[in-house]
C-alpha cells in the first residue's frame, strides 16, 4: 500500500470507506477474482469526482464498479482503486411520471418503487441484478424492453472531471452500448419517465416475467447474466446449444444446462477457468457456424 496515495483518498473519504486489499470475488456475482489495492465507497458525486482527480492526479487506475452483476475480475485482481457507486449512492425520488435515482440504485429497487407508485414502464428490469448506472452505460435491457425505452436524462462526469446531463437524444443508446460508455463517462445520476397504471396490472407483469426468469435461467448458481452479447441475426443460447456445448465445463466453471446463454460458476471456479470457457465456446461456435461471439461480461485485470 502506498501511505500517501491512502492518505490522498481517506482526505476525500471516511477511512472506512477506503479498503485495502479488498476480495473482489466479494462484489461480483460470478463470486471469483483475487484482491483490489483500493476499494473505495463514495456517497455523493462530489466524492466521485475527487476520488477520480486523486486517482488522475498519481496516475493509478481505477474502475467503476456498481453491483458486479457484468464483471470478472481476474484472479490476480486488480493494481488500482474500484470506485463502487451502488450502496452509497441508491436514492429514489418520485414526482409525478417522473422517477429520479442516483446511479448506484438497483434495478430492481426502482421497478419496486414504481409499482409502489403505480407507474409501469420499467417492469422487463425487475430481474436484471445490476444498478441504474450500468444499465444506462449499456442500455440493459431485457424481455423486449431497454433502458430507451423510459430514459429521459442523465448525469454524468465526464473526462475532463465536469459535470454534463445528457437528454436522451444526445445519448446514443444502442444495443448494450452508449455515448456514456464510448466517451468514458461516469453516470451518476437518471431521470426515467414512466407512465400510470394499475398496481395490479403492473404487478401480475412483473410475477409473468418472473416466472420467466426462474425456469428458464440458473439463478440458484453464482454467473453474471446473459455471458455473451446477441450476434446479429442469432440468438448466443440457441448457437452454443446446437455446437454441443450444453454442461460443457471447464474447472467448475460451466454452461448451464438450463440456459447455455449462461456461464455459471458450479462453486469453486476460478476467473482462468471463465475466462477459458468463454473463449473455448467463442471459438466452437465460430468454427462451427463461422459467427464470432463478443462476450457481454465485462473483464478487469490481468488474464
Amino acid at each position: 500500500m502506498n501511505q500517501d496515495f491512502y492518505n490522498a483518498l481517506t482526505d476525500i473519504l471516511a477511512e472506512e470507506r477506503v479498503l485495502t486489499d479488498e476480495p473482489m470475488k466479494n462484489h461480483t456475482t460470478f463470486r471469483v477474482g483475487g484482491t483490489a489495492d483500493y476499494y473505495t465507497i463514495p456517497r455523493t458525486k462530489e466524492e466521485i469526482k475527487e476520488t477520480v482527480r486523486i486517482c488522475r492526479e498519481w496516475a493509478v487506475p481505477f474502475y467503476i464498479i456498481g453491483n458486479g452483476s457484468n464483471l470478472l475480475v481476474s484472479d490476480k485482481g486488480y493494481r488500482g482503486v474500484m470506485i463502487q457507486i451502488c450502496k452509497g449512492m441508491n436514492e429514489i425520488r418520485i414526482e409525478g411520471h417522473t422517477l429520479t435515482a442516483q446511479a448506484g440504485a438497483l434495478l430492481s429497487a426502482i421497478a419496486g418503487r414504481a409499482l409502489e407508485a403505480a407507474l409501469t414502464g420499467f417492469e422487463f428490469a425487475a430481474g436484471i441484478p445490476g444498478t441504474l448506472g450500468g444499465a444506462c452505460v449499456m442500455n440493459a435491457g431485457a424481455y423486449g424492453g431497454e433502458m430507451k425505452d423510459v430514459l429521459r436524462y442523465v448525469t454524468v462526469l465526464t473526462e475532463d472531471g465536469e459535470f454534463l446531463t445528457l437528454g436522451q437524444d444526445e445519448l446514443e443508446l444502442g444495443y448494450r452500448t452508449s455515448i456514456i460508455a464510448r466517451r468514458g463517462y461516469i453516470a451518476l445520476e437518471a431521470v426515467i419517465e414512466l407512465e400510470e397504471d394499475s398496481r395490479e396490472q403492473i404487478k401480475a407483469r412483473m410475477d409473468e416475467l418472473k416466472e420467466r426468469r426462474v425456469t428458464k435461467q440458473p439463478l440458484e448458481y453464482p454467473s453474471a447474466g446473459s455471458t455473451f452479447k446477441r450476434p446479429e441475426g442469432y440468438f448466443a443460447g440457441k448457437l452454443i446449444e446446437e455446437a454441443g456445448l450444453r454442461g460443457y465445463s471447464v474447472g467448475d466453471a460451466q454452461v448451464s444446462e438450463k440456459h447455455c446463454g449462461f456461464v455459471i460458476n458450479k462453486g469453486n471456479a476460478t476467473a482462468s477457468d471463465i475466462m477459458a470457457l468463454i473463449t473455448e465456446v467463442a471459438d466452437r461456435v465460430e468454427r462451427r457456424f463461422g459467427v464470432r461471439m463478443e462476450p457481454e461480461v465485462k473483464r478487469v485485470g490481468e488474464f
